[in-house]
């Protein structure tokens, strides 16, 4: 059975501990995602985006959702609408089934951003469903930055707080320093913890760290391996996720690391085969490297053994 987002990211706000929402566009990445959740034993957060339902549907993706929330019933999980960008967005999503839903309108200045993430919240709560908004601009931040720089595009602790007393919105994604993708720091990434904490202590609800993939070292060592390049890209280091949560993340966004993961199987099984062309043979392999990355990732979040 879904859930709200709500009702998992409250707990782990309460408990202290971060709760991976993991994006899927097909089902080997779903069903790797309900089988690491139910091996760790993990609250869960399914994400699709926009891009992944004009992909699949959004038919299939919430009737999939529902039907590996079934077969998985023990495990609380929340079906979240990724970066909607419109009330329109996110009211189908919700109408559809979606139990919590992101309006992304962090590009906007402030008032905007206000006004149409607390119209989606109206619409959301009456339907029993939470809403996540982002304040700041996600981009690597490096040493030479300067304080103004820094001051442009992180979140401004106070707007947050003012922002989440309005808008009631239920979680909130604040730029910290973070960046969406694999290729995020050029040298060592930097992330403004501080900030973080003034945040959630002016603000007191689960926030959420997007731009969270890590390229653990034996993921990239195997995509390398295959012939891929990730152009000496690096993640975001565990120990900076375990500190994040520390200052109060509850929520970590995670779609990077298992499509590298993924692709990294499917071009080792296609490099020592050239023949084979059945699809299982591939994704098997695939799906595992990634249920790997996601037990993994639960246990440094601290959600294993939480469901």
């Amino acid at each position: 059975m879904l859930v709200s987002g709500n009702e998992i990211l409250q707990k782990a706000h309460k408990e202290g501990y971060g709760v991976g929402a993991f994006n899927f566009v097909d089902f080997e990445m779903l069903n790797a995602i309900f089988c690491a959740a139910n091996e760790a034993r993990s609250p869960l957060i399914i994400q699709a985006s926009e891009g992944a339902i004009k992909y699949l549907g959004i038919d299939m993706v919430v009737g999939m959702a529902r039907i590996m929330a079934e077969r998985h019933s023990d495990i609380p999980v929340a079906l979240h609408l990724d970066h909607g960008t419109s009330f329109e967005s996110c009211k189908k999503a919700i109408d559809a089934g979606f139990t919590s839903v992101m309006i992304d309108a962090s590009h906007h200045p402030f008032a905007e951003n206000l006004a149409l993430t607390s119209q989606v919240v109206e619409y959301a709560h009456s339907k029993g469903v939470s809403v996540e908004a982002e304040l700041g601009r996600l981009m690597g931040i490096e040493d030479n930055i300067s304080v103004s720089e820094k001051d442009a595009v992180l979140v401004n602790p106070a707007e947050a707080q003012e922002f989440v007393e309005k808008s009631k919105v239920d979680f909130l994604a604040p730029a910290i320093g973070t960046s969406h993708g694999a290729f995020k720091f050029k040298g060592e990434p930097k992330l403004d913890f501080e900030r973080l904490q003034e945040v959630k202590r002016l603000t007191n609800i689960p926030l959420v760290l997007h731009g969270a993939s890590a390229i653990p070292d034996n993921v990239r060592e195997s995509f390398l391996a295959t012939g891929g390049d990730l152009k000496g890209s690096k993640g975001v280091p565990f120990a900076f996720l375990q500190e994040a949560v520390r200052g109060g993340i509850n929520k970590v966004n995670t779609d990077t690391d298992l499509r590298i993961a993924f692709m990294a199987q499917v071009r080792k099984v296609a490099n020592e085969d050239p023949t084979q062309f059945d699809l299982r043979k591939f994704f098997t392999p695939a799906m595992e490297a990634m249920k790997q990355v996601i037990i993994e990732r639960m246990k440094i979040l601290g959600s294993a053994d939480k469901a």
